[in-house]
């Protein structure tokens, strides 16, 4: 099994990855510095949304799985699933990224 990263770092990793790539990304919700649960919901407008879930494999790497399923869903849908995760999480960091553009894509193992 993987060290795990703390939480501040990891949502850290992704603000920064995203603003390398010229992707405006902002942290909505700071929960446990240390050891809360990851989303992240992309926004891509016409396209839909799309949020992101941070976890472990059954191997014990670092995943990120679609919450809202395999397609883009509308925006009230992912904020929806945002609010009910947050509601059962008090720790839960949300990070939200506008990507008109469709250049996000999380990286494998950086959950």
């Amino acid at each position: 099994m993987e060290p795990r990263l703390k939480s501040r770092l990891r949502v850290a990793a992704e603000i920064r990855r995203c603003d390398a790539a010229g992707i405006a990304a902002a942290v909505v919700r700071r929960g446990d510095p240390d050891a809360g649960a990851v989303l992240v919901k992309v926004n891509r407008f016409a396209a839909g949304c799309r949020v992101y879930a941070g976890g472990y494999g059954p191997d014990g790497r670092r995943v990120w799985r679609s919450g809202t399923g395999p397609d883009p869903v509308p925006e009230a849908a992912a904020d929806a699933y945002v609010e009910r995760e947050r509601e059962r999480d008090p720790d839960l960091w949300v990070v939200e990224i506008d990507d008109p553009h469709a250049r996000y894509e999380p990286e494998a193992g950086a959950a």
